[in-house]
């Protein structure tokens, strides 16, 4: 938890990820909103609204959690 804890605190403050956390924006049904790797299988989905600072994080899992068809 504590790389999670990390993650949010550089996103709430409005600082860019490292490289290593391979942050992207995400298409289709998650069009909008973007994922970084916490770990190397467990991400995170999230979306920043800059206009009033709120740091929406929408889910958090492995890649088959999250994008199982």
């Amino acid at each position: 938890m504590d790389k999670l804890f990390e993650v949010i605190d550089i996103l709430a403050n409005g600082d860019a990820l490292d490289a290593k956390y391979r942050d992207h924006d995400l298409t289709g049904n998650y069009k909008g909103t973007r994922e970084c790797h916490i770990e190397p299988n467990r991400l995170l989905i999230y979306e920043i609204y800059e206009d009033v600072l709120v740091l929406m994080l929408y889910r958090m899992g492995t890649h088959s959690e999250l994008f199982k068809k």
